[in-house]
């Protein structure tokens, strides 16, 4: 493994969850900025297709792409509702 490749890696895995029964998982959102994306649309469209392929391997999508609602703070005192993606390794590996 190159450098470049641990580095990589590195940042990877410093955004990854653990759930209470030990399951990794990586936010969506968190995942676009790693891969250089800075706009939801962009890293939307590759979930899209990452999707596709894992249905055409006969994964269950669901396994592997959990739809995740939150909250968040636009300013001084209002909140949206955005949709992001508990992600399986396998699901990162197919966007990325």
């Amino acid at each position: 493994m190159n450098e470049l490749e641990k580095i990589n890696e590195t940042i990877f895995e410093s955004i990854k969850h653990v759930d209470d029964e030990g399951n990794e998982y990586w936010y969506a959102r968190e995942l676009q900025y790693i891969l250089g994306y800075n706009q939801w649309r962009s890293i939307n469209d590759l979930i899209k297709r990452a999707k596709v392929a894992c249905k055409e391997s006969d994964n269950n999508i669901h396994d592997h792409f959990a739809v995740q609602r939150k909250m968040v703070d636009i300013g001084s005192i209002t909140l949206r509702n955005i949709v992001d993606y508990k992600l399986s390794r396998y699901a990162c590996y197919l966007i990325a």
